[in-house]
C-alpha cells in the first residue's frame, strides 16, 4: 500500500469520526473498519463519474449497512459529488445533505435509501436483475452498452435479517454474476460479539445459495481486497460474496474491536488518540484534511470519469449503427404519454359482464405491456391467481434474461426490495404481485419506496373476506388501514373495469408515488355511473334526485355494488341517497375544497361508509354523526357469499345503518 493510499484511507476514518463527534450522534465503527474496502473499490474497481452521477452505465454502490453513512458521505465529499465540508459538518442536522442514514433523491450519489438492515441487499439484487435484463435486450456484438456491476457493502446485522436469505436465494438461482457483495465481517453487533446470536457458517450459506465465495483475511490489505474484487468479476456464472475480516472502530485504541465503537461518538480524547495512532498530521485539529488527499481523490475522480467518456463514444456509434435500438432505448427511458393514455379508447374498453378486478387488472397489464416496453414484473409464486403474467413475453431466468415476467418465488419481503432496486436502476417500470393479506410481509419495502418517491406498483389481490374458504389467515382486515396510513402511497381499490383501468392509469403515469392496487377474487358487475372520475379518488357514482341528499353512502371496491343496491331499496321508502365510490382516499385528499364539498357536502351529516375491512380511517368522512358497515373482527372459513351475510355486508344491513344515522340526526335536531 502506497503512502498516499494509506493517507486517503485514513482520511475517510478521520472525517467520519470528526463528523460523528460534532453531531454527538452516529456510528463510527463501520467507517473506521470498512474504510479500506470502500477506498479500494471506488478507487480501482468501480466505474462512476461525479460529474454525471446518473450516467446509465455506472456501477452501483449500495451501503446496505446504512448506519455507516459517514463512510459514504466521506467518499462523496472526496470524489467531488457536491458534498462540501460544511455539509459534512452538518451531519445529522435538520435540513442537511448528510442525514443519519443515506437518503435517495436527497444526497447526490446515494443510490438507495438504506438503514433497515438487509434492505440494501434486496435492492442490490433488483439492480443486478435490471442490468441483466437491459443487457439482454440492448447489447449487440461489440457494443456492450449495458455492462456494469452492482456492489453492496453489508455487515453482520444485514445478514441476520431474513430479507438477505430471501434475496440471495433468488440471486443465486438467477446466476446474477454482476452482483458483488462485500461483507464487512467484524463479529460485533450492538449487544456484543456476534457469537451471542449469529454463529452459522456464512460462507457455506452463501455457497448453498449459489454464490462464489471469497475470503480476505486482513481487511486492511488493499491488494488482497482488490484481488478478491477482480476474482469476483471474473466469475461469469455466479454472484459473488466476499467476506472481508475487519475490526470495528479500527485505529481507535480505546474502542477498536469493541461493541462500544458501533453506535456512539468516540469522544474527543479518543479521536485525538486515534489520529496519533494512525500517524495523522495535526491530530488536535478537527476536520483537517491534507491538500494531497484532495489532490489524489481529484485524480481518481478524473480517471473514473474517463470511463464514461469511452462509453459515450461507444453509445454514439451504437445509436448510429442501430437506430431502431436507439429508439427503443429512448422508449425504455421515457415516461408514458399520460394524455394519450387517458384518451386511448382501447385502454379503457371493457366487456359488460361480471369480472373479478384481479382479472381486469390482468387485462390492463397485457394492454400496458405493448405501450410500456419497460414494464417488468411478476408475483410471489401466485401469478395464476394474481393475473400478473404478461402473455407471450417469456420469464426472466438464468437462461433468458430478456423475459419480462419474474418468478419472485415465495419471498414477499425480498420481492418488495427487489422491486425498489429495479425502479432505482432506471429503464425499468416494475410491478409485484401477491395476496393482499401478505402485504404485511412487504410493508417495510413499500415504506422505503414511498420514502424514495419510487413509482412502483403492487398488485394485491384477494382483497377481503371474499377470499372465502381459505379463512381468516388469508382474509385481509387491517391491511387497507395499514397501507393508507403510509405517506406518499396511493391505495386504489377499484369497483369495476373502468375503475381498474383508472388504477392502472394512475400506476403507469405516477412519477413519484407507489401505487397499491387492491383487487377482488370474486366477480363484480360493471356499474352504471362508473367513470374516469375515479382518478379524483372519489366521485358520485349514483346520485340522489335532491340537490341535498337525505344521506350519503360511501364505499370502495366490491362494496360499491352493495351501496348502490341499498340506495335502490331506500328509494322505495322515499329516502333519497347519494352513493360515492371512493377507490383512493389519497387522491381525494389532493382535490380542491370545492370538489370535496361537491362530492361530500358538509350539510349532509347522515353518512355511512361500507367496506369489508377495518373501519380505521373512515372517521374523517363519516364524522361524529355517521357510522360504518365494516369488519370488527377477523374473518372465517366459508364460501364468500356466506361470509358477506355473516358479517353484515347485505343490502338490508346497509339500509338499516342509513336509517339509523338519519334517525339519530333528526333526534339530535
Amino acid at each position: 500500500m502506497s503512502t498516499i493510499d494509506t493517507t486517503c484511507v485514513n482520511a475517510i476514518r478521520v472525517l467520519s469520526a470528526d463528523a460523528i463527534q460534532k453531531a454527538n450522534s452516529g456510528h463510527p465503527g463501520l467507517p473506521l473498519g470498512a474504510a479500506p474496502i470502500a477506498y479500494e473499490l471506488w478507487a480501482n474497481h468501480m466505474n462512476h463519474n461525479a460529474k454525471d452521477p446518473k450516467w446509465a452505465n455506472r456501477d452501483r454502490f449500495i451501503l446496505s449497512a446504512g448506519h455507516g453513512s459517514m463512510l459514504l458521505y466521506s467518499l462523496l465529499h472526496f470524489y467531488g459529488y457536491g458534498l462540501t465540508m460544511d455539509d459534512i459538518k452538518q451531519f445529522r442536522q435538520d435540513g442537511s445533505l448528510t442525514p443519519g442514514h443515506p437518503e435517495y433523491g436527497h444526497t447526490t450519489g446515494v443510490e438507495a435509501t438504506t438503514g433497515p438492515l438487509g434492505a440494501g441487499l434486496g435492492m442490490a439484487v433488483g439492480m443486478a436483475m435490471a442490468e441483466a435484463h437491459l443487457a439482454a435486450i440492448f447489447n449487440k456484438p461489440g457494443y456492450p452498452v449495458v455492462d456494469h456491476y452492482t456492489f453492496s457493502l453489508c455487515g453482520d446485522g444485514c445478514l441476520m435479517e431474513g430479507i438477505s436469505s430471501e434475496a440471495f436465494s433468488l440471486a443465486g438461482t438467477l446466476g446474477l454474476s454482476k452482483l458483488i457483495v462485500l461483507y464487512d465481517s467484524n463479529n460485533i453487533s450492538i449487544e456484543g460479539n456476534t457469537d451471542i446470536a449469529f454463529t452459522e457458517n456464512v460462507q457455506a450459506r452463501m455457497a448453498a445459495f449459489g454464490f462464489q465465495t471469497i475470503t480476505v483475511e486482513d481487511g486492511t490489505d488493499l491488494d488482497a481486497i482488490g484481488k478478491a474484487i477482480e476474482e469476483a468479476k471474473a466469475d461469469k456464472e455466479h454472484p459473488s460474496f466476499i467476506t472481508i475480516k475487519t475490526q470495528i472502530g479500527y485505529g481507535c485504541p480505546a474502542k477498536q474491536g469493541s461493541a462500544a465503537a458501533h453506535g456512539s461518538p468516540l469522544g474527543e480524547e479518543n479521536i485525538v488518540a486515534m489520529k496519533e495512532n494512525l500517524g495523522w498530521p495535526k491530530p488536535q485539529e478537527t476536520f483537517y484534511i491534507p491538500d494531497e488527499v484532495y489532490a489524489h481523490y481529484a485524480e481518481l475522480s478524473q480517471k473514473a470519469g474517463a470511463a464514461e467518456a469511452d462509453w459515450q463514444k461507444l453509445f454514439a456509434d451504437y445509436a448510429a449503427k442501430f437506430p431502431d435500438m436507439k429508439a427503443k432505448w429512448d422508449a425504455f427511458h421515457s415516461d408514458v404519454d399520460a394524455q394519450a393514455l387517458l384518451n386511448d379508447e382501447d385502454f379503457w374498453a371493457y366487456e359488460d359482464k361480471p369480472q373479478a378486478t384481479r382479472s381486469l387488472s390482468g387485462t390492463m397489464i397485457n394492454r400496458l405491456k405493448d405501450i410500456m416496453p419497460q414494464l417488468f414484473g411478476g408475483s410471489a409464486d401466485l401469478a395464476p391467481s394474481n393475473k400478473t403474467e404478461m402473455k407471450g413475453e417469456g420469464f426472466f431466468s438464468k437462461t433468458d434474461y430478456s423475459g419480462r415476467n419474474v418468478h419472485f418465488g415465495v419471498r414477499e419481503l425480498a420481492m418488495g426490495a427487489i422491486t425498489n432496486g429495479l425502479a432505482l436502476h432506471g429503464g425499468i417500470r416494475p410491478y409485484a404481485g401477491t395476496f393482499f393479506v401478505f402485504s404485511d410481509y412487504m410493508k417495510p419495502m413499500i415504506r422505503l419506496a414511498a420514502l424514495m418517491s419510487l413509482p412502483t406498483t403492487y398488485v394485491l389481490t384477494h382483497d377481503s373476506i371474499g377470499v372465502g374458504e381459505d379463512g381468516p389467515t388469508h382474509e385481509p382486515i387491517e391491511q387497507l388501514a395499514m397501507l393508507r396510513s403510509l405517506p406518499n402511497v396511493n391505495v386504489f381499490r377499484p369497483a369495476d373495469a373502468t375503475e381498474t383501468a383508472a388504477g392502472w392509469y394512475l400506476a403507469a403515469t405516477s412519477q413519484k408515488t407507489p401505487t397499491a392496487l387492491v383487487l377482488t377474487r370474486q366477480n363484480l358487475p360493471q356499474l352504471a355511473g362508473s367513470s374516469k372520475e375515479a382518478l379524483k379518488g372519489a366521485y358520485v357514482i349514483a346520485d340522489a334526485n335532491k340537490a341535498v341528499p337525505d344521506a350519503i353512502i360511501m364505499a370502495s371496491g366490491s362494496e360499491v355494488e352493495l351501496a348502490v343496491s341499498a340506495k335502490d331499496e331506500l328509494a322505495k321508502e322515499g329516502v333519497d341517497v347519494r352513493v360515492v365510490s371512493m377507490p383512493c382516499m389519497e387522491l381525494f385528499e389532493q382535490q380542491d375544497e370545492a370538489y370535496k364539498e361537491q362530492v361530500l357536502p358538509k350539510a349532509v351529516r347522515a353518512r355511512v361508509a361500507v367496506e369489508a375491512a377495518s373501519d380505521f380511517g373512515w372517521g374523517k368522512y363519516v364524522g361524529l354523526d355517521g357510522t360504518t358497515v365494516s369488519m370488527k373482527s377477523f374473518g372465517a372459513s366459508a364460501p364468500a357469499g356466506v361470509l358477506f351475510k355473516k358479517f353484515g355486508f347485505t343490502t338490508e344491513n346497509v339500509v338499516a345503518a342509513v336509517k339509523k344515522v338519519r334517525s339519530e340526526e333528526h333526534t339530535s335536531e
